[in-house]
């Protein structure tokens, strides 16, 4: 989990591979990731618009497979390490996304909370060709088979995407660990409770309904 309130830039990142490689997978990517966001917008001043940012987002993505792909290739060790992204950059009025694997971005307005970023695992692609019902879904061996993520090769297909932001939006970042365990009905309402009040709810919860894996959030509001 990353934030930079200066830069408006903020990042989850979900690693896995054995031997702790998932943590410096994650940590990793997230500082390169930060690292070229932070030189990108140095550079650009108050130039920057929407395209730039989403080209800038995704080059930054790019860059941390390529910086992940490259130290499993010296430490056998680490061979296979990846990460999820899941990133927002503000610009201006408007949420500039990047998104790699199965971590989630939801916009919360009012009381209402959407997924605004596709995961990237089979049994999505499953039920996007119709192959399966979102609730043969839940019950799915194949649920946390990842499709994408950052590292294990040395190229990724980022999604980006542009969301018009308005005054009172929230935007929860969060990974598996933790979507896993909601129902998007409850979203709004938890974080309606607002900053880290409402990012311990969520992890509460999660774990109270037995959540194992990593559970991280960020939760960005929008004045």
């Amino acid at each position: 989990m990353f934030r930079d309130d200066v830069l408006n830039l903020y990042v989850v990142a979900d690693g896995m591979g054995g031997h702790a490689a998932g943590d410096v997978a994650s940590s990793e990517a997230v500082d390169t990731i930060h690292g070229m966001v932070k030189r990108g917008l140095s550079q650009s001043g108050a130039t920057i618009d929407e395209v730039r940012a989403c080209r800038l987002l995704e080059g930054a993505i790019q860059a941390a497979t390529y910086m992940l792909f490259a130290i499993a290739e010296v430490d056998r060790d680490k061979s296979g390490m990846g990460t999820t992204i899941s990133s927002a950059l503000v610009i201006g009025r408007s949420l500039v996304t990047g998104q790699v694997g199965d971590s989630r971005i939801y916009q919360i307005r009012g009381a209402k909370a959407e997924q605004i970023t596709e995961d990237h695992t089979l049994i999505a692609w499953q039920m996007k060709q119709g192959i399966i019902s979102a609730d043969e879904a839940k019950t799915s061996p194949h649920r946390n088979v990842i499709t994408r993520a950052v590292g294990n090769r040395d190229y990724v297909e980022v999604d980006t995407s542009v969301v018009a932001i308005e005054p009172g939006d929230r935007y929860l970042l969060c990974s598996d660990g933790l979507h896993g365990y909601l129902e998007l009905e409850e979203v709004a309402s938890i974080a309606a409770l607002g900053g880290e009040v409402a990012v311990d709810r969520f992890i509460d919860i999660a774990n109270s309904r037995g959540g194992r894996d990593n559970i991280t959030a960020v939760l960005v509001e929008i004045i």
